[in-house]
């Protein structure tokens, strides 16, 4: 089979809007969202009545820019496209308040339509981050922090989410315990923590079988790519 070349930038946008979309119905499940998506969802429903401007998606970026200084810190070393990734989150951050803006009347009733609805969304956000694995574009600071990590260190990608996934899943849980907010978090969001990997796993086996995620324009990938030491 002739695979599909030159997809790079593709997975770039499919990236953004696919984990966007795919938190937005997961957190409309009512079931709790993914541990990487619940601290700012706790910490938005916490301080929203106090700074209205405080969206979900705002609150998602200002936790990404913390972030990139923790990745910094623990990589020992610091690339100015890093901060594109900021810039990534900003409108990944945009692009979720549209959609959650856009699902708002969507409320699943019963427990399987909810489960459903929760497992739909886990789906197609992991296909999301799998689309952003396959790309050299400036992806969002949770999957770059996952990927330099694991090339700093020579540790697996799957290895580091796993890791990553349980630690976030741990923040969530404090930061709801200290703000009095569980909006977000609940048993499906350690469902989602414990699938999450291994879908994101079943989708890059998927999309390695059909594309070469390989780039339109080579000199933009050089200019931007992180992935290499030194």
């Amino acid at each position: 089979m002739k695979k599909i070349h030159r997809t790079a930038e593709l997975m770039w946008v499919l990236g953004i809007v696919f984990i966007a979309f795919g938190v937005a119905i997961c957190s409309k499940a009512d079931l709790g969202v993914s541990m990487i998506a619940a601290p700012s969802f706790i910490l938005s429903g916490a301080l929203q009545g106090t700074y209205g401007w405080l969206s979900v998606g705002v609150t998602e970026y200002i936790i990404q820019g913390i972030m990139i200084v923790l990745m910094c810190l623990i990589i020992r070393r610091f690339k100015w496209q890093y901060l594109l990734a900021f810039l990534v989150g900003v409108l990944y951050g945009y692009t979720l308040d549209f959609f959650l803006w856009l699902l708002a009347d969507f409320a699943p009733t019963g427990l399987w339509m909810q489960w459903g609805t929760l497992l739909i969304g886990d789906v197609v956000t992991a296909l999301g981050v799998t689309c952003f694995f396959r790309t050299y574009m400036p992806v969002q600071v949770f999957e770059l922090f996952v990927s330099e990590v694991a090339v700093r260190y020579s540790f697996s990608v799957n290895r580091v989410k796993w890791v990553f996934d349980i630690s976030l899943l741990a923040l969530s849980g404090l930061l709801a315990v200290l703000t009095g907010c569980y909006q977000g978090i609940g048993l499906g969001t350690l469902v989602t923590t414990f699938i999450n990997a291994p879908i994101i796993l079943i989708w890059g086996k998927i999309l390695d079988y059909f594309t070469v995620p390989t780039p339109m324009v080579p000199a933009l990938e050089r200019i931007l790519t992180t992935r290499k030491e030194g």
